[in-house]
């Protein structure tokens, strides 16, 4: 299945694909949030859409699309996850994750405009693969029992302020928690949709040019460790997202001029199974 939300007169609802159909699944949600992972939603949905008692809807335009994860309780990010892009950094390889939070307020539609804050010149993109945990994960005891705790997987753009993140105080968090910082989707594909998280293709252009083009392949930390690593530090509850990490080719990583964003500049990004975004940046 895959999960989407939809915008109509200013409003959003929640909607499935299923079987090659669009469904309206306001008949069992009304919105694809915490407390629908917490109560049992995927199962009611499933057999809801199973049972042929959600109407068919007409696909819309691309910018009808909202977030599909409404209101995450939290984003829990990974830095470094990936070689390449250790590499690129000059960073060493880390021998355990390197965590860090995200305002959840900063999730956007796939479609809508991301603001580069004011008195930013470091504004960075970063293509990543979104974990969104569907059952709660609290002392795992080990990687293999974090599957069935995963909902589904998701497109995730973790867009980043480098000067903020790295030269003002040594703190991650406000460099990644800017108004807008977060465009996610444009769907939650359920876990049984996507057959190996770690065989994922990740791209993103900036202005029509390709600047990454990775694969999950390549994560140091793959997404079961990661869940049950995070479980040994954190409750994770349903309805969190995690940010598993960007492959090479961020703006950091690129020698002077690097070629940070601006207002006017247009990012596409994709994953393979998880579709593809499109967001214009504007000044704050």
């Amino acid at each position: 299945m895959r999960l989407s939300r939809l915008r109509q007169g200013g409003k959003e609802f929640p909607v499935l694909e299923f079987e090659g159909r669009l469904l309206d699944a306001r008949a069992v949600a009304t919105t694809y949030d915490p407390i629908f992972f917490a109560t049992g939603g995927l199962d009611r949905l499933s057999a809801a859409a199973r049972a042929g008692a959600l109407p068919e809807i007409a696909p819309p335009t691309h910018p009808a699309w909202g977030a599909p994860l409404d209101r995450p309780g939290k984003i829990v990010c990974v830095g470094l996850n990936y070689r390449d892009h250790a590499r690129e950094t000059g960073a060493a390889i880390p021998s355990e994750p390197v965590i860090f939070m995200k305002d959840p307020g900063t999730i956007v539609g796939p479609f809508d405009v991301v603001l580069v804050p004011r008195a930013s010149r470091k504004t960075d993109w970063e293509v990543e693969l979104g974990v969104v945990i569907g059952r709660t994960a609290r002392y795992l005891e080990s990687p293999e029992s974090a599957n069935p705790c995963i909902a589904g997987y998701v497109l995730s753009h973790d867009v980043s302020e480098r000067e903020f993140q790295l030269e003002r105080g040594g703190e991650w968090d406000k460099g990644k928690s800017c108004e807008t910082f977060n465009p996610l989707g444009t769907f939650i594909a359920t876990s049984d949709e996507i057959e190996n998280p770690q065989d994922l293709g990740l791209r993103l252009w900036v202005n029509g040019v390709l600047q990454q083009n990775g694969s999950t392949s390549d994560m140091i930390f793959n997404v079961e460790h990661l869940v049950w690593y995070l479980s040994q530090f954190m409750v994770l509850r349903p309805g969190d997202l995690i940010n598993t990490g960007t492959p090479a080719g961020v703006a950091l990583g690129r020698t002077e001029p690097k070629p940070y964003l601006r207002a006017g500049d247009v990012v596409r990004l994709e994953i393979d199974g998880l579709g593809s975004a499109s967001q214009t940046f504007a000044q704050a």
